[in-house]
């Protein structure tokens, strides 16, 4: 299936800069509420499955000291009805002293549209595999 262009495709494109933001607030709450109550995230700095609201929100709680930031290198939208996918290659910036302050990162979004909007059903990151 081709890349989706239409205007769906910029809402989902949206979503990315609303996590982005939520992100940069230093606020895990604001990050947290983006997903669903059933969300799963694969994220890139646990090596374990997150599969609940209190889990997600203390990941980006431990993550805020290092002040994340990310912007988008390349992405791909597909959109299926009430179901959204949006994945590509993110650079992350952590501003704290840290050996991986910029690092190269996949990611996957997926999006579930329901009454209160589209929320976060899936989100996998990892960074890339060495040369």
């Amino acid at each position: 299936m081709p890349e989706d262009k239409s205007a769906e495709a910029a809402e989902i494109a949206a979503l990315f800069q609303q996590w982005n933001d939520a992100l940069q607030s230093g606020l895990a709450e604001n990050v947290a509420a983006l997903y669903a109550q059933d969300a799963i995230l694969l994220g890139t700095f646990v090596n374990e499955i997150l599969n609940t609201p209190a889990a997600i929100t203390a990941y980006f709680a431990n993550l805020m000291h290092r002040r994340p930031s990310s912007a988008i290198v390349s992405e791909h939208i597909r959109h299926f009805g009430d179901i959204a996918l949006h994945s590509g290659l993110y650079e992350f910036s952590l501003n704290a002293d840290t050996p991986e302050a910029r690092l190269l990162a996949r990611f996957t979004f997926a999006y579930r549209k329901g009454p209160e909007g589209w929320r976060i059903i899936e989100h996998h990151s990892s960074t890339l595999p060495q040369a």
